[in-house]
């Protein structure tokens, strides 16, 4: 057998250890309150304006795209309720965990990866201080609760953004676009993007933290690790959304018009 199998295998193996040994350690006491405030406040820094600012012509090209096709087939009063559907239920929670994991969680990866080769975290165990508890449940919880977040910050900026480009560009009518909300879209679709973001911030954090652990090659290993992490992430975000979708519209069936 080739090393690659085994190697993927090997990593593989060894992220779900340390995505079992982070979710036991979250009901450890002492919790770190102040490193989990201050890792929280920095990742919403850093990506509360690229999110928005990703939002708006997200929405816009959704909309402008949603409305020719549906004045194409005469259905030019449903644009409003597929434009909400599209960014609620899909965009949302997939733009929220890109640019967490983008910019929050390849800062987290570097800070960890730069600990690690100073043998920082050697040091802390050598103390009985464990890091997983220490420096990785406060990182992987932050991303989890901006991503819940920022998913509503994204769903409100690009639902407006959607509004404005189809009643300014596309000459829609606003009544007809906010009323057509009810039309496709259900409660259901809500918690469905807010699900979805909550576990994209979880994934987004523990493959930071995981590949900020375990860098290879001094320095330079810190770069490819970072490098790693973001895609990675990305991967699993695009299998994760496909499977939640998936099961979603076997247990939710779609709303009749």
């Amino acid at each position: 057998m080739s090393a690659f199998p085994i190697g993927a295998l090997r990593q593989t193996g060894s992220f779900f250890a340390l995505s079992l040994d982070t979710g036991r350690a979250l009901f450890k006491r002492p919790f770190q309150l102040a490193e989990f405030l201050q890792q929280s406040w920095f990742i919403a820094s850093v990506t509360i304006i690229p999110t928005m600012l990703v939002s708006i012509p997200f929405g816009a090209v959704i909309a402008l795209q949603l409305g020719n096709l549906a004045e194409q087939v005469g259905a030019k009063s449903f644009t409003g309720a597929a434009a909400v559907l599209a960014i609620v239920r899909e965009a949302g929670p997939i733009v929220t965990a890109l640019l967490i994991a983008g910019a929050g969680g390849s800062a987290i990866c570097a800070d960890l990866g730069a600990r690690t080769i100073r043998e920082e975290i050697d040091a802390m165990e050598v103390l009985g201080i464990s890091p997983i508890q220490r420096l990785v449940v406060p990182r992987v919880l932050a991303c989890v609760l901006v991503a819940f977040l920022l998913n509503g910050l994204v769903s409100v900026v690009g639902v407006a953004g959607g509004y404005v480009f189809n009643v300014i560009i596309q000459h829609g009518t606003p009544g007809a676009y906010l009323a057509s909300f009810t039309a496709l879209a259900q409660i259901q679709d809500i918690y469905a993007g807010f699900i979805k973001a909550l576990l994209f911030g979880l994934v987004a954090g523990l493959v930071a933290c995981y590949r900020g652990l375990n860098p290879k090659g001094g320095p330079k290993g810190v770069g490819d690790a970072v490098n790693q992490s973001v895609i990675i992430t990305f991967l699993l975000l695009f299998l994760l959304n496909t499977v939640i979708t998936v099961i979603y519209f076997q247990l939710v069936p779609p709303k009749a018009v």
